[in-house]
């Protein structure tokens, strides 16, 4: 029996287009011991491939779009396309890497095949080398999911035994099949063609819906929401290239000002983005006044009234969601702790409106995959009007501990969100191993000067610092 895709899934692949390709990425940077190359990692991946049956899978279309699209084996799988090589010239730079990251993330992924790439790029700096991620957001189907990212990961240098599978691929159904199971799906429920006939037309009002359905607790928002998102340079017409950049923090600083000020991480690290904004517009000589402000579409995890804290992991999985926050970054207030204050405020009264899941929780139930949970942000912003928010900006939390692929340390991790359409720039962040760490991704025309935001979060974040003494 072949499975089809969720209606929300279906949606991200009809709005794909040149401009908005629908895939979420991650820049993983290794210390490499002796021995580990390119063949050692396809020989890890193709090892773990068990784990993550969806990635030997392709996704098949129903004649005449009368259902949803369904997965199938691939027939002819091929781990040497999706894992690659790439180098930098030596000693490559970090904006050398920066500069192969935007070019990887400006191309579609092919259809014809399964939807994630992964590169294996040799030559930076201090013989270093990195791991690049694709996944298509249709891989994505909820906080439980894994990413291919995640499973080569192991929490000590000798890698954890895997049971060998061995693997053949499943006959998909012909023409005839697929006709046939869409009329069986379409007797037993009568509304599937109702939701068909939608994804196809790719109604924006439903599409929407969907989404925040997806993304619960927007109604949070919904005051916020009433109110058009302030006129920013960050929302234009964007075109298919990109620029990403990337900079990194000590997750003891957001700490240190969270004792001293209160608030969460999270506020600390949303304060430090507006106060980077602010720097930012003003070397633009855009007009920045007391009341200037940049809505973020901040997604967080929520935990379900009334769940267990220590329900065991498939539990909490089922119970967990992600909700959308809408908050107005003070980018006008000059007062690095007013700033902060502000944006505490701001995301409290949000969580007044559900119990918001601690970084140990949310670990626990998902394990560590960014790119999976950066892309539940991703997909709630693309479904909602630009008019509602200037950029998103995702936040997850990471294992505070080393991880390593086949003896390699992990030393940094950036995400890479997706652009949606009329958003020049989204903001990735992800915690790990006593560092914060930030990716930016920005339409190539619409934002020559992302290295600048990059370096001007740590300059916020060393403004905010000195206030604590």
């Amino acid at each position: 029996m072949t499975d089809r895709l969720s209606a929300l899934d279906v949606t991200f692949l009809y709005l794909e287009g040149p401009t908005t390709p629908m895939h979420v990425g991650g820049v993983a940077i290794f210390r490499p011991p002796k021995g580990f190359d390119y063949d050692r990692l396809v020989s890890l991946v193709d090892q773990r491939m068990a784990l993550v049956p969806r990635y030997r899978q392709t996704v098949r279309h129903v004649p005449g779009h009368l259902a949803k699209p369904v997965w199938v084996d691939a027939q002819d799988f091929d781990i040497g396309y999706h894992v690659r090589r790439s180098a930098l010239p030596r000693p490559g730079s970090r904006g050398q890497l920066a500069e192969l990251v935007a070019r990887l993330m400006s191309r579609r992924l092919d259809r014809s095949r399964p939807l994630w790439e992964m590169y294996f790029v040799e030559g930076l700096e201090d013989g270093q080398l990195a791991v690049i991620t694709k996944t298509h957001q249709a891989l994505v189907d909820g906080v439980s999911a894994v990413d291919i990212g995640q499973v080569i990961l192991d929490v000590a240098k000798t890698p954890r035994e895997v049971p060998e599978q061995p693997w053949e691929p499943r006959r998909g159904p012909g023409a005839v099949g697929l006709l046939a199971g869409a009329v069986t799906e379409l007797v037993r429920r009568p509304s599937a063609v109702v939701d068909t006939l939608r994804l196809g037309m790719l109604d924006a009002t439903a599409t929407a819906s969907s989404v925040a359905g997806a993304a619960v607790g927007l109604l949070a928002a919904v005051r916020t929401a009433a109110r058009p998102a302030p006129e920013s340079p960050l929302n234009v017409t964007i075109g298919e290239q990109r620029r990403f950049a990337m900079a990194r923090t000590n997750l003891a600083d957001f700490k240190r000002i969270r004792a001293t000020h209160g608030g969460t991480i999270n506020d600390a690290m949303l304060a430090t983005v507006a106060g980077a904004l602010r720097s930012w517009l003003l070397t633009r000589g855009e007009p920045v006044r007391s009341s200037s402000a940049i809505r973020a579409m901040v997604p967080v995890s929520v935990r379900a009234e009334g769940t267990d804290p220590d329900a065991d992991e498939a539990s909490a999985a089922a119970a967990n969601r992600v909700s959308t926050y809408l908050v107005d970054l003070p980018v006008g207030e000059p007062n690095p702790v007013i700033r902060l204050h502000q944006v505490s405020f701001a995301m409290q009264a949000h969580a007044d409106a559900g119990q918001s899941v601690g970084a140990a929780a949310l670990i626990r139930v998902s394990g560590f995959a960014p790119p999976t949970l950066h892309a539940l942000g991703a997909k709630a912003a693309n479904g909602l009007s630009r008019r509602l928010f200037n950029l998103v900006i995702t936040n997850v939390p990471g294992p505070q501990y080393p991880l390593y692929a086949a003896g390699a340390r992990m030393t940094e991790v950036y995400p890479v969100v997706p652009l949606a359409r009329g958003q020049a720039l989204a903001l990735g962040i992800t915690s790990y191993d006593g560092g914060a760490f930030f990716g930016f991704n920005a339409d190539r025309d619409a934002m020559s000067d992302v290295d600048v935001i990059a370096d001007l979060v740590v300059e916020s974040l060393a403004e905010l610092v000195g206030t604590t003494g």
